[in-house]
């Protein structure tokens, strides 16, 4: 990463009542930052677990910005299955009024000390805590910049979501070229990046979905061969998509069908599955197959890769649907809702 510089003063859009500028400093012992910040924000946040209806919006602090942190002027958030969960269940040690959002996208107001590839102006994306809100302070190395032509809702939605995607492909399945995978549950927000991740390095794909909708939408994204789990076989669609049995199995659904997902791999003890920590039920074991959980792991190196296979896979990235910051409650009940094609966003700006 390139040293971070202060600049000329730059007026930044949809930063109401803000002036964001960078002051000429010495990076590296005092935070880069607006001079106009305000005080307060407003943040989607509960004070108790529950339902959606304990959402609502709060006037909270801006968050401070330390050694080797930057604060973003939140423009969109992603919202989780997980974040429904913490919602509900925050736990006896948690701290109220507490903010969700694990990750989202906009624009850099401040860079704490010792900050370097970023500067206030920058648009970015990254992981963090706390991205229901008109400003969050993240670790620089959680962080990359917005790659070309990306709109700030397909950004806020790309970190997690793209991450998983890419690693399930290259890390947990090692797919290469020519071999064949079946995604199952290919329709939402992982399974539709993953689709084209897949497709990018060269393997053939038997996608899954459950809706005519998601059967389209994966269609469209490029998948060599389509099932409805509602109405169609899916043993039979496998066996005559790879009839010596199919290489690996990128699970984002489990129960019965993926049971049959994972009945057809192939019988030589090379067949793998894969499939995202929390998911349930986890599929079977089988004697002579490769079962692996996993988490996505971020970090400088990690993001970079993403933004490298974002540009080369030209990215689609799916968005099921729109709220702004002050709708948080209706955003998670229609994440409750199920059925979602790609992800949901909040629009903080």
């Amino acid at each position: 990463m390139g040293r971070a510089l202060v600049s000329a003063c730059a007026l930044l859009m949809a930063l109401p009542a803000v002036a964001l500028c960078a002051a000429a400093s010495d990076a590296r012992a005092q935070a880069q930052q607006a001079p106009q910040l305000p005080a307060t924000m407003r943040a989607a946040a509960f004070d108790k677990g529950g339902g959606p209806e304990v959402l609502s919006i709060h006037n909270l602090p801006i968050p401070s910005v330390g050694p080797g942190q930057v604060l973003i002027a939140v423009q969109a958030a992603g919202i989780g299955a997980w974040e429904a969960q913490m919602r509900q269940n925050p736990g006896e040690h948690a701290k109220f009024p507490q903010v969700l959002g694990g990750d989202g996208s906009g624009i850099v107001a401040a860079v704490g000390p010792g900050v370097r590839g970023f500067k206030p102006g920058d648009r970015v994306y990254g992981t963090g805590n706390g991205f229901y809100a008109e400003y969050v302070s993240v670790r620089a190395e959680n962080i990359a910049h917005v790659p070309a032509g990306m709109k700030p809702a397909e950004a806020g939605v790309l970190a997690i979501s793209g991450l998983s995607a890419l690693q399930g492909i290259d890390d947990v399945l090692q797919l290469k070229a020519g071999q064949t995978l079946i995604i199952h549950g290919a329709a939402g927000a992982v399974g539709t990046l993953a689709l084209q991740f897949a497709k990018l390095r060269g393997a053939r794909v038997l996608a899954s979905a459950s809706t005519s909708e998601g059967v389209e939408l994966v269609k469209r994204l490029g998948a060599d061969a389509v099932v409805n789990t509602r109405s169609e076989d899916l043993t039979a669609a496998a066996r005559g998509f790879a009839p010596r049995g199919v290489d690996a199995v990128l699970a984002f659904a489990g129960g019965a069908e993926l049971e049959h997902c994972v009945d057809a791999l192939r019988s030589d003890g090379r067949g793998r599955v894969a499939f995202l920590y929390g998911m349930q039920p986890a599929p079977k074991p089988r004697f002579g197959v490769r079962i692996t959980m996993y988490s996505f792991v971020d970090g400088p190196q990690e993001l970079a890769r993403l933004n490298q296979a974002v540009g080369a896979a030209h990215l689609q990235v799916p968005i099921a649907a729109e709220f702004a910051l002050a709708d948080a409650a209706a955003a998670h009940r229609r994440l409750e809702a199920g059925h979602l094609l790609g992800k949901i966003v909040l629009r903080v700006r």
